[in-house]
């Protein structure tokens, strides 16, 4: 009898038991057991610094060339979607954080003209990615260039988005057509990042019907997804015909009782968003017990691996996308709690990519940030670059090093009484 790799990991999980949880502890707590103490703040910007140079750099070689969407590397080159497939997003926003670093009008064109190929998925109901594919492209096109098309047609991704909400589970369907019987009740962590265009879409519209999907998603999933350490499963399933729950399950994690690293990474930021979008602290407390998980689970090295309940974990392969989600989603967090100690872990993290994760030493390397795991359990992507990993991590750094303009590109506003749904910020 043979068995998939699927239960082979299965059953592995199981016998792996309690050996393989990593325990949640406070961000000052994990600095202290690792022996790191207080970083240098001058080391950490100059290493930041030299990491945003050497990606304006890498792009200004690589991106004239580019003219679909990557999706990861193969023998260090990108490989590409015409269509963008989920992260079409990546590559304009990549190329507008680039802009942003070195004011070369050459990337505000060619992000441009990137995002402009993303304009047949407007009307895409056959996923729930779409504020992947078009916050840091078009959201982000608008806010910088204040021309209305752009805000236009990310307001129409949004229409389109909220077509896949089950109002009987109170969930967001992450994959299959509207009319597929197939995954109907399938909700996954990733779906927390895509929340924010639907903030955006009342925002700009005055239709509160859009951020209503999006609270409702988002309380579901704070509802399911975390466990009592803080840890989360990657998939979570309903019945679609009843919205009653399931359990969780996973497709990109080791097992269902596992917690895929950047699907964590997905939820400290995600629901960081929520909070700062609606101002519900239920969001805030998901989004720490998340990040406390997570930062007790990092490795000296900072840098994630695939999965923290692995049983080789903590030496397992690595996801340094998963290390630039986080980083970003603990310097927000930080932001919205005052707790310097998430930004501390967030500049180890980014210092750590920044040192040990770059594709300097490859003169045939395409991308920005190596170490990168896309599908573990099924061998997809191991130890390769990936769009996202490049777009967070200058997301990331910039947010240190020039978050007045990163918050012109992707709006860091939090939710008050002079800031609230309504406001327009383009072309500041």
């Amino acid at each position: 009898m043979s068995m998939s790799r699927r239960t082979v990991l299965a059953v592995a999980a199981v016998a792996a038991g309690a050996t393989t949880t990593a325990t949640a502890v406070s961000p000052a707590q994990a600095a202290t057991a690792s022996g790191t103490g207080t970083q240098d703040p001058a080391s950490a910007v100059r290493a930041l610094r030299a990491a945003a140079d050497y990606a304006v750099e890498k792009l200004r070689a690589v991106a004239p060339g580019v003219s679909a969407f990557p999706v990861g590397t193969k023998f260090e080159k990108w490989t590409f979607s015409q269509n963008g497939d989920w992260v079409g997003g990546f590559w304009p926003g990549t190329l507008w954080m680039a802009y942003l670093h070195s004011g070369d009008e050459a990337f505000r064109t060619l992000a441009l003209d990137s995002a402009l190929k993303l304009a047949p998925r407007r009307q895409d109901t056959s996923t729930h990615d779409l504020g992947f594919l078009f916050y840091p492209s078009w959201v982000t096109a608008w806010r910088l260039t204040g021309d209305d098309s752009w805000r236009a047609g990310a307001l129409e991704a949004a229409d389109s988005l909220i077509r896949r909400y089950n109002p009987r589970g109170r969930f967001i369907r992450a994959w299959g057509a509207l009319n597929d019987p197939n995954n109907a009740g399938r909700v996954i962590m990733d779906t927390i990042m895509n929340l924010d265009l639907l903030a955006f879409a009342s925002r700009e519209s005055g239709n509160e019907k859009y951020l209503h999907v999006a609270v409702e998603h988002a309380r579901t999933a704070g509802r399911v997804f975390p466990r009592e350490d803080g840890s989360t499963p990657h998939v979570f399933d309903f019945d679609p015909g009843t919205g009653a729950p399931i359990g969780p399950n996973t497709v990109q994690g080791y097992s269902p009782s596992s917690c895929w690293s950047r699907g964590q990474a997905w939820g400290i930021y995600g629901f960081t968003t929520m909070y700062r979008r609606t101002g519900c602290q239920e969001f805030l407390s998901t989004a720490r017990k998340l990040a406390d998980f997570a930062v007790g689970a990092l490795g000296s090295d900072h840098v994630p691996v695939w999965d923290y309940r692995a049983p080789q974990q903590p030496y397992d392969v690595k996801d340094a996308s998963a290390g630039a989600v986080m980083a970003c989603g603990l310097l927000d967090l930080s932001a919205a709690t005052g707790r310097h100690d998430y930004r501390e872990v967030a500049l180890r993290i980014l210092t750590a990519l920044s040192e040990t994760c770059l594709t300097r030493n490859s003169t045939r390397a395409e991308a920005i940030v190596a170490r990168c795991t896309r599908n573990r359990p099924a061998e997809d992507g191991i130890e390769i670059s990936l769009p996202y990993a490049d777009y967070y991590l200058l997301e990331g750094i910039l947010r240190v090093l020039r978050p007045q303009d990163v918050d012109r590109a992707v709006d860091l506003s939090t939710v008050s009484g002079a800031d609230r749904p309504g406001r327009s910020r383009a072309g500041r």
